[in-house]
């Protein structure tokens, strides 16, 4: 008896996804919750476990299929694993429209050949003039035949293209092809992923929605790298996770937003909501895209406790195991280009968002500090925020806490 894999309830207001892998083929063995299939959301893919062992039965859906939440995907059948037998056929459908494509020529060629002289069918013709006729484009039945009881010959088909050049429609595919091989230029058309769609749609919508303006400032970050390379390693020791500098942004711009209430409200509809906690969204990379994680509280939390909720989104990231609800809310967005070499960006906020912060990478350049020109390790920030909410003054004045914060990091430890 066959049992009916349905989609799971995939998240608050979610009711649909997309197929994006079977990860089990009909015929295999699948035990008692081992995942099937994945499905996209709009943010997260999601692992569709099997209610029953058995079998893997016949898939109801393809990939790149849209599912709605409970619909039938896949049967489970009992049993402990046999070959599929009802997806043989599919090979044979799939090539008899490739059989019928290339024999389509042949009875082109033979519809357009009049009979009217059993001398010129295509039957009647030797292989070699047939060959003529195709490679020259020419109607055998326009043709004088000089040969034996006025058959045609190669020469007559020669003849006949020298005088009448004419472009012949069924050589026209092959002489295509073998431009596309000669000059190697391919495309491949990939469908988009639902959370790239969603990525694309909610951008747009910001840009399209907010007004949006980007500020920009540069950090000496000496401090932070002297403070890390002294206690990195003890550092490690007690808490169990490196330390990075995402920690220290993270609690600076917690200070920042202290100062500067708007940057961390929102817009809706015609109010403003101010937040009296910070929800920092980090954006991290994973396979399919930009997901943005909420580290919640971050204003409560330690440097080594942001560490470890950021250490262990970006892992599971890659593997693609976020939850729906760690990607719901946040007040105020960082996101690090700078891990992939960015020197300078203009980030776009996180609707219903006000601002974000983009990273960028730290590189040595001279500066002047007390009348000297020095080499510092130096960092472009830059702020992106919704100008309808945010005014320049704020903006600046949030970045040059946030700045302050990184160059004297006893900042954070004081609450200054």
């Amino acid at each position: 008896m066959a049992t009916e894999v349905t989609v799971p309830v995939l998240g608050e207001s979610i009711t649909e996804a997309t197929l994006g892998e079977w990860l089990k083929q009909p015929g295999d063995k699948v035990a008692v919750d081992e995942p099937i299939a994945s499905l996209e959301t709009d943010k997260v893919s999601v692992e569709v476990p099997s209610p029953v062992a058995g079998v893997m039965g016949q898939h109801a859906v393809q990939v790149g299929d849209t599912v709605l939440v409970g619909a039938m995907i896949a049967t489970i059948d009992a049993g402990e694993g046999a070959p599929a037998t009802a997806a043989a056929p599919q090979p044979a459908v799939l090539q008899s429209p490739a059989a019928e494509a290339q024999a389509s020529p042949a009875a082109t060629a033979g519809q357009q050949a009049p009979a009217s002289d059993p001398r010129d069918t295509p039957a009647a013709l030797s292989p070699s003039v047939r060959r003529a006729v195709l490679e020259h484009g020419v109607d055998p039945a326009t043709v004088k035949g000089t040969g034996k009881d006025g058959r045609l010959t190669k020469d007559d088909v020669a003849a006949a293209a020298a005088a009448t050049p004419a472009p012949a429609p069924v050589a026209a595919p092959p002489v295509s092809a073998s431009v596309a091989a000669s000059t190697g230029r391919k495309e491949e058309r990939v469908r988009m992923t639902r959370l790239r769609q969603t990525i694309a749609k909610r951008l747009k919508e910001a840009q399209n929605t907010a007004a949006l303006l980007t500020t920009f400032n540069d950090v000496d970050m000496t401090a932070v790298i002297e403070a890390r390379a002294k206690y990195k390693d003890l550092f490690e020791k007690k808490h169990g996770v490196r330390l990075g500098f995402m920690g220290f942004f993270v609690k600076a711009a917690c200070l920042a937003l202290k100062d500067i209430p708007s940057v961390n409200a929102s817009i809706e509809g015609d109010e403003i909501v101010y937040h009296d906690y910070a929800d920092i969204s980090v954006a991290v990379s994973s396979p399919g895209g930009l997901v943005v994680p909420v580290v919640r509280d971050a204003d409560q939390m330690s440097v080594a406790q942001v560490e470890k909720t950021i250490g262990d989104f970006g892992k599971r990231a890659k593997d693609g195991t976020l939850k729906m609800d760690e990607m719901k809310g946040g007040t105020f967005t960082i996101s690090n280009g700078g891990v992939f070499g960015s020197l300078m960006s203009t980030p776009i906020i996180n609707p219903p968002q006000a601002a974000v912060l983009g990273l960028h990478r730290i590189e040595d350049r001279a500066v002047v500090v007390n009348g000297q020109i020095v080499i510092r390790p130096m960092m472009y920030l830059a702020l992106s925020y919704d100008h309808r909410l945010i005014d320049g003054r704020e903006a600046v004045t949030f970045l040059v806490a946030l700045k302050n914060a990184i160059e004297d990091p006893t900042r954070i430890l004081i609450d200054l």
